[in-house]
């Protein structure tokens, strides 16, 4: 963007450590997803395979190639770790990783019966290996609804002390559940409290799969906030929301601007 024509929020350039946007890939067709990746590569830091679909992925390795010409991490779904977990295949899990020379894994809980403290183990162990992103919050919403801020604030301090460099919300690709309420607004004070645990923002990833929960991270925590499970064809719209190019954004920049 040519600073002579407006004046925009100013926004960190790759490689990024701060106002990451990770993209979740649902099975899209290699020539869709190639022509996405290559049109919004500049606003892309990570791309998650979601869930187990590189299991069923016939050209997975035309699509790592893809992120690999333009420079883009990846990372397999913590549903596939889960996966691996439930069957004692741990192992296993870190072999296909080293295969697909995966730099970057993704360790959670949000489904199977793992404990925090289980979880963490895992982060150890994968850790001397690999960058390790974790998740934190629960799938089902009612196990969502159970688990308190306190236990926010716990299970994400012990997923850091273990050695997790990024700890993603739980908010599913629906944007539902986990941080989210059944209509998709966050629950109230939950980002909050979070903070407020001595939690550096840069060290959170937020699953943000809607533009209301895109809008509420950005005018909360600004344009640099680090955003996940965002779909391909969005990506240009959300770097629009970080810039106060889109409505939902627009006034609060220009009114944070005015009051400076």
């Amino acid at each position: 963007m040519n600073p002579q024509w407006l004046d925009l929020p100013a926004r960190s350039a790759k490689p990024r450590t701060a106002g990451l946007t990770m993209v979740i890939d649902n099975g899209l067709p290699t020539g869709l997803f190639a022509d996405a990746v290559a049109s919004s590569a500049a606003h892309i830091d990570i791309v998650k395979f979601g869930w187990g679909t590189c299991m069923v992925t016939a050209d997975l390795d035309r699509k790592i190639g893809v992120l690999a010409d333009h420079g883009i991490r990846f990372c397999f779904g913590g549903t596939l770790f889960e996966k691996f977990v439930i069957q004692g295949r741990f192992d296993g899990f870190l072999e296909f990783c080293r295969h697909w020379r995966c730099d970057l894994v993704e360790v959670s809980n949000g489904t199977i019966p793992l404990s925090n403290p289980d979880k963490a183990d895992y982060i150890r162990r994968c850790a001397s290996e690999f960058f390790v992103t974790s998740e934190v919050g629960f799938k089902d919403q009612a196990r969502a609804e159970e688990m308190s801020p306190a236990q926010w604030v716990d299970c994400i301090a012990e997923d850091l002390g273990a050695g997790a460099g990024l700890v993603i919300t739980e908010a599913r690709e629906s944007g539902r559940s986990g941080m989210c309420r059944p209509d998709g607004r966050l629950r109230p004070g939950l980002v909050e409290t979070i903070l407020a645990g001595g939690t550096d923002a840069d060290r959170l990833l937020f699953e943000a799969p809607t533009k209301d929960l895109q809008a509420q991270f950005v005018t909360l925590l600004g344009p640099n906030v680090n955003l996940g499970n965002v779909s391909l064809g969005d990506v240009i719209a959300l770097e629009t929301l970080r810039l106060g190019l889109r409505g939902d954004t627009l006034l609060h920049f220009e009114a944070a601007a005015l009051y400076a």
